[in-house]
């Protein structure tokens, strides 16, 4: 190796054992091993200012392919994804504003009053709406609403929360992986290999769709009984808070649900308008900001500005690895370990993918795991999209098997743990491991009867 691919993978290791330490600020450790990959990597050790220069891709902004794309094109740019950015930060002024509105806690109490405050029915068709929300919406913004509804109807029906918010976190995992805006890897995976939202939810989507199915029934078996000695039917439902009394507007909550559904539209059909994600988060910001009034600068100062620094930092140090070379090295020793044999790399991935995010934050793995799989693809001549949907289930749900694999395991268990029902590593890991188990090994099966 030479020294600037072994300067490089320094540095990429370094960051990795500081975002699991978690002693610093993610966003600082990332930001701070990108101006080392620049400085020492591209510029004292290759003297390459191309390399800076692709890394940090400012350019893109200046493209049209960054707004518009016409026909089919696949996005091979390295180093920093703006389009990721961009929608990223565009989808967090939305959710502001929905939550300002109340939409989420009115959903929460609407989908509870109709199931008529029932345990298991209430079970059931919450971890349905955590799994339906998170295909749109960022799975950590789901829980962190999701779980703070449960205890406050957990408490009002006099039932554990704890078995609810453990399926709820494990379906917003789970419907995460169905589309391109689920969850932050699949957003990546997307803007960095041209796929389209139709292309996740007619791949990983009907791979998410089956496991739920198994999921809920796997999750009802579990927690049943548990679930059947419930009290709830003891309190009376006309004693609860109306679904109602959670608008705080009328005009805010159907202003933002009709920019929700816009922007639904607008990533189901960005395929055939050619409109770029990039565009579409751009659009979304936008108009939620101009429809706040008097708020949008509070809307603007409630954006998670620290994640999306520490993603530019993140694709300058992937970039390091992809500029020297590293991450071919990579690619050619998978290659040579399975053969050639697409099922054995289909299963590699998988597992490794599910098994790393499971201890480690899925979003830089799945970063730096997409040269690879490109790299495999063009070395090895076998299909790009099947390697790509194995990358994606295995981040997705590898995440769910601990309670540090995904920040929505984070959010969720925190909210539980301020209000009185502390979920620690053993009743964490005794339901949610086996289940990552069976919905991995579904999704391997599934792409291996589908693809190969």
């Amino acid at each position: 190796m030479t020294v600037a691919q072994v300067l490089a993978l320094v540095i990429f290791v370094v960051m990795f054992i500081l975002i699991v330490m978690d002693h610093f600020e993610r966003q600082n450790v990332t930001l701070g091993c990108g101006i080392l990959t620049l400085l020492l990597v591209f510029g004292i050790s290759m003297r390459n200012m191309d390399a800076i220069i692709e890394t940090l891709n400012l350019k893109s902004f200046f493209t049209l392919e960054f707004w518009y794309v016409a026909g089919e094109s696949e996005e091979l740019s390295s180093g920093i994804n703006w389009a990721t950015i961009v929608f990223i930060a565009g989808m967090m002024i939305m959710v502001e504003g929905m939550a300002k509105a109340g939409f989420f806690q009115w959903l929460c109490m609407k989908l509870a009053k109709l199931v008529h405050y029932k345990p298991i029915p209430l079970f059931i068709a919450f971890m349905i709406m955590s799994s339906i929300l998170a295909m749109f919406i960022d799975s950590i913004t789901v829980i962190l609403f999701l779980a703070a509804v449960t205890v406050e109807l957990a408490k009002l029906l006099k039932i554990d929360p704890v078995p609810m918010i453990l399926s709820e976190i494990f379906c917003a995992n789970l419907g995460g992986s169905a589309t391109m805006c689920g969850d932050p890897p699949n957003i990546i995976i997307g803007t960095s290999l041209g796929y389209s939202f139709w292309d996740f939810l007619s791949n990983t989507g009907v791979i998410a769709a089956v496991s739920l199915v198994v999921v809920i029934l796997y999750f009802y078996v579990v927690y049943r009984k548990q679930l059947l000695k419930e009290t709830g039917g003891a309190v009376d439902p006309a004693s609860l808070p109306d679904p109602k009394e959670a608008i705080t507007s009328r005009t805010d909550f159907i202003v933002s649900s009709v920019i929700f559904g816009c922007a639904v539209v607008l990533l189901v059909t960005h395929a055939q308008t050619g409109l770029t994600v990039a565009f579409i988060g751009a659009v979304i910001a936008v108009f939620t900001l101009a429809t706040s009034g008097k708020y949008a600068l509070e809307l603007l100062k409630k954006v998670d500005y620290k994640t999306l620094l520490f993603f530019v930092g993140l694709f300058m140090v992937v970039g390091g690895l992809e500029q020297t070379g590293v991450l071919e090295i990579i690619a050619e020793y998978i290659g040579k370990i399975s053969g050639g044999n697409l099922m054995l790399m289909v299963a590699i991935i998988m597992w490794i993918s599910a098994i790393a995010s499971a201890f480690v934050d899925n979003i830089p793995f799945a970063a730096t795991m997409i040269p690879v799989v490109r790299s495999l693809a063009m070395t090895q001549g076998v299909d790009l999209e099947t390697l790509s949907w194995a990358l994606s289930m295995g981040t997705d749900i590898g995440g769910s098997a601990t309670p540090i694999g995904a920040s929505a395991n984070v959010v969720g268990t925190s909210v539980a743990m301020k209000n009185g029902y502390p979920i620690g590593w053993g009743k964490y890991c005794k339901t949610a491991a086996p289940a990552t188990i069976i919905v991995v090994t579904i999704s391997m099966i599934i792409i291996f009867v589908r693809y190969c």
